[in-house]
């Protein structure tokens, strides 16, 4: 059997209208590949067609592959299930929604070629996208830049291309609060951008709701940076220190013989807002605690109901990766 030689990884979730035209571009774009491919798509517990779409799809370019979760487990444990089923030298991350334009990985893989192990795309311009959308992202990766423990590109998404080497490494993390993109930045290897303009959306609209962002956001800025702990201690600092030189000064009053008038709104205002700091404080750490507690569970990222075009490998298996001493990279069920 021939090696493949690029993979691309496809997370789905109710993407029925879409799913045609996408597998017709993908059938485009791999005849201009340099070498076999596959598509490893991951049906992360769709609600509508989108299986069906995607087996018929499998059925008719043995190409296509197909991997169907026993519930949704979200976006990035997709992106993770479909990178450990990947057998290609090269890995490309893209969404199903055809905003990331197939076309821009031709220009990665010329960057793969050049030797760079992690090419990932760089969002010049987003179309049909909301104000608040571009605004909150603006922010989101801006703070996250400057706060991480690691270097961090901006405007930097999930679509990429990996080389194997890098892709080894990655898959050796295994933590729950996953956040796919930050994860590449701490491996590290050879890594540059291919600047693309972001396309509207084909059809349908996005399933990254707010909490969803907020929830995505939040691993980011916690798995990858203390910066909430050091500012719940700094701020713990600055509240004490200003509570004793409020001490201090009110004794001096007291003996320069200068009358305090004793207020009940300014009391009750001192212990409400102390009160709100030590329980955002607690609140803070409870999150890092919770992290931990997520972690000491082992359960697995994802469960698979059914798998197709993988050969023995059909059918509800567990994709577990497991990196030899050598580096090679077996899977085992």
């Amino acid at each position: 059997m021939e090696s493949v030689k690029y993979s691309i990884v496809i997370p789905l979730y109710n993407e029925e209208s879409g799913l045609p035209v996408l597998v017709e571009r993908l059938q485009e774009i791999m005849d201009q590949f340099d070498g076999p491919a596959e598509v490893v798509m991951v049906d992360d517990g769709s609600r509508d067609g989108t299986y069906e779409l995607a087996r018929a799809a499998a059925e008719r370019d043995p190409r296509f592959k197909l991997i169907q979760f026993s519930r949704n487990f979200g976006h990035q444990m997709a992106i993770t299930a479909g990178m450990d089923a990947a057998s290609g030298d090269a890995v490309i991350i893209m969404d199903a929604d055809l905003q990331d334009p197939p076309q821009v990985v031709l220009q990665m893989i010329q960057k793969w070629q050049e030797g760079y192990e992690v090419v990932y795309g760089l969002r010049e311009h987003r179309e049909g996208e909301r104000l608040f959308k571009t605004a909150t992202a603006s922010v989101f990766y801006g703070l996250l830049h400057r706060i991480a423990d690691i270097d961090t590109p901006v405007d930097v998404g999930d679509f990429r291309l990996v080389d194997r080497k890098a892709l080894n490494a990655f898959l050796q993390l295994r933590e729950n609060n996953r956040y796919v993109r930050g994860m590449f930045s701490w491996v590290g290897f050879r890594q540059t951008g291919v600047p693309y303009t972001r396309e509207e959306r084909f059809s349908g609209t996005t399933h990254y709701t707010l909490s969803k962002m907020v929830k995505l956001a939040s691993n980011g800025i916690l798995g990858f940076s203390t910066a909430p702990l050091r500012l719940a201690l700094n701020t713990g600092l600055f509240l004490a220190f200003a509570s004793v030189i409020y001490g201090v000064v009110a004794i001096a009053l007291k003996l320069a013989g200068v009358a305090l008038v004793p207020g009940y709104a300014s009391l009750l205002f001192v212990i409400t807002f102390l009160s709100g700091i030590q329980l955002a404080v607690m609140g803070v750490v409870g999150l890092y605690v919770g992290r931990i507690y997520d972690e000491a569970r082992a359960r697995p990222l994802y469960i698979v109901r059914e798998s197709h075009g993988f050969g023995e490998k059909n059918g509800p298996v567990m994709w577990e990766p497991e990196i030899t001493r050598d580096g090679q990279r077996l899977l085992r069920s």
